[in-house]
């Protein structure tokens, strides 16, 4: 079993950069974790949200393989508690498959990103920074991981 995040776009702040690192080598004592990171799609003066959409997901889609269960962080997704989150992670587990957690770009996902995709997950109403976001996810994934080990990080 494994675990990937594919993103858009470099994280610029070091904060950032030292909280994601921080969760991502405690996330590798549960599990095998991969941070893939794929540059942003300069547009120019085109400046076309489709035309970008399309071409972040083809480079999107060229990460993912056949047999990868792939779940977007979307704002139209599924939201859950910590807990919630931590039973989906578990039943993700017991299927066997490695999952595939995608962030897009600023535009959203392409409809090719979209077909792909198993299901959806909102981790806020709110709306965060790309950067941001994979900081966030990798505290939350590491959270479902001590809460599904009953350790002591998650407090009841």
């Amino acid at each position: 079993m494994k675990i990937k995040l594919i993103s858009i776009g470099k994280t610029d702040e070091p904060y950032l950069i030292e909280g994601i690192e921080k969760y991502i080598n405690r996330l590798k004592h549960y599990v095998s974790f991969e941070l893939i990171v794929i540059n942003d799609v300069k547009m120019g003066k085109k400046n076309n949200a489709e035309l970008q959409k399309e071409q972040e997901g083809i480079q999107l889609l060229s990460k993912i393989n056949a047999t990868d269960v792939v779940i977007l962080l979307d704002e139209n997704g599924s939201e859950f508690s910590s807990i919630g989150f931590s039973e989906f992670i578990q039943k993700k587990l017991n299927a066997g498959t490695d999952l595939v957690f995608v962030i897009g770009g600023p535009f959203g996902f392409s409809e090719g990103v979209y077909q792909r995709a198993s299901s959806k997950v909102a981790l806020s109403q709110l709306t965060f920074s790309h950067q941001m976001v994979r900081l966030f996810f990798v505290e939350q994934l590491y959270r479902a991981f001590t809460i599904l080990k009953g350790e002591k990080y998650h407090h009841l």
